[in-house]
């Protein structure tokens, strides 16, 4: 598997991204050099790809899958493409608060700590549903891991899309989420014009 290993600050700082979007509490202190300079259409539509492939550790093939199955969909392109990321099971660990961060996210559901439904499921890019219930494993839930994660998390918000109980590390999925639920940095309808191309 492709493992991505720029530093996550100077990613940020070249997409123009806060690291708290990704759970990560650190700053940068350094500025961009090139932070002047004029930026094409093209230029533009391939840093919020490059945005939105970043925040959610997807890689090219399995992004552009996305974007295909998306545009099959009814409604928006942009928006299904959006809802089916943030539907990523990785992601929904992430935002119950089970995990610091994304990649974390991954690794958790990777080890097979994850059910859905009562059953374990070891896939990342798995899309949950409306009324799936997404619980930490009996075995795993006593680990020292998950109480330092707790600590962490606890104070995070929840969206309102997903219900958290965070001392039984349970989640339900209330419904999938819309698009002004989604509250990353990205906007949509330059990717769908740089794949529509």
């Amino acid at each position: 598997m492709a493992v991505n290993r720029v530093p996550v600050l100077k990613r940020c700082r070249s997409l123009g991204l806060e690291p708290l979007y990704l759970g990560i509490d650190k700053k940068s202190t350094r500025t961009l050099k090139r932070a002047n300079r004029k930026v094409s259409e093209y230029g533009m539509q391939l840093k919020e790809k490059q945005k939105a492939k970043f925040i959610y550790g997807v890689l090219e093939k399995p992004f552009r899958n996305y974007y295909l199955k998306a545009d099959r969909m009814q409604g928006q392109t942009g928006e299904n493409m959006m809802v089916m990321l943030e539907s990523r099971l990785d992601n929904v660990i992430f935002r119950l608060g089970f995990a610091r961060t994304r990649r974390e996210a991954r690794q958790i559901v990777d080890h097979r700590h994850v059910t859905v439904n009562g059953r374990i499921v070891n896939i990342p890019s798995y899309l949950v549903k409306a009324g799936d219930e997404i619980e930490i494993k009996e075995k795993a839930k006593g680990s020292q891991r998950y109480k330092d994660i707790l600590e962490v998390t606890g104070g995070r918000m929840v969206p309102a899309w997903l219900d958290s109980d965070q001392e039984n590390l349970k989640g339900t999925v209330k419904e999938l989420p819309k698009r002004e639920d989604i509250d990353v940095p990205v906007n949509e309808m330059l990717i769908v014009e740089l794949y529509s191309k």
